[in-house]
């Protein structure tokens, strides 16, 4: 058995994966270029590609006609797009989407990377790890909108982002922000005060600056944490919180 790969790619998913299982990706992928509100998965159409994030954030969304998008997870290096193709559906009722561009993807069309899975014992091991991850995540999502107050669960989504970014500044609209946490435009804004007055973050147009970490995670409390925590333990460190 060889070792784990590493240096090909700053994904952190494909990182954790042999060498072996590596090299049966390889000759398939194409290096892409990632664009802002790029979508990744449609709804409820077959998923052709998975793409392994280089950088960025993805959003994955759910579109209820009678009360709109809400965000019910994220990811970026550390993940995949697709997950539900891992467990044998070609179809989702939810959208992928780039929410924070400027970086690449390695893509992959799905067939290949079936005939991957079948060709190695522990290749499918390792993505069903990470869908346990996001299986996490997302039930948290849930969590944490249903008994925490909006400031916690800003600072959450503000952590996640900035889990995902080189250096402090997050590109994030209120229109972003508004569905990340299933608010009203105007209840963002007067979130992003209050961690603004408490020191945690500073906000302009479109760009948000994390100013300390520290606060912000105490705002968040329990509402941040756990799905980073079960990310590191299955497959890699990940994370401010892992520096």
């Amino acid at each position: 058995m060889t070792s784990h790969s590493t240096s090909y790619t700053p994904n952190l998913l494909l990182n954790a994966m042999l060498g072996d299982d590596l090299a049966l990706l390889k000759p398939h992928f194409a290096r892409i270029e990632l664009e802002r509100e790029q979508t990744l998965v449609i709804a409820d159409e077959p998923i052709k590609h998975i793409y392994f994030p280089e950088g960025g954030i993805a959003s994955v969304v759910s579109d209820m006609p009678d009360t709109g998008p809400c965000e019910i997870g994220i990811f970026g290096c550390e993940g995949m797009s697709g997950i539900s193709a891992i467990l044998g559906s070609e179809t989702t009722p939810n959208k992928t989407f780039m929410q924070v561009d400027g970086t690449t993807a390695l893509r992959i069309k799905l067939v290949h990377l079936r005939e991957a899975i079948g060709q190695s014992p522990t290749l499918l091991p390792v993505l069903l790890k990470y869908v346990h991850t996001m299986m996490v995540q997302l039930a948290h999502t849930a969590v944490t909108n249903a008994h925490h107050r909006m400031e916690a669960r800003l600072a959450r989504w503000l952590l996640m982002c900035h889990d995902r970014v080189q250096g402090n500044e997050i590109e994030l609209t209120h229109r972003f922000m508004s569905t990340m946490i299933t608010a009203q435009r105007s209840g963002v804004t007067v979130t992003l005060h209050i961690l603004e007055g408490g020191g945690a973050i500073r906000s302009t147009r479109g760009l948000v600056t994390i100013l300390n970490r520290d606060r912000l995670e105490e705002i968040a409390g329990d509402a941040y944490g756990s799905p980073e925590a079960e990310y590191r333990r299955l497959i890699a460190p990940f994370g401010r919180s892992a520096d």
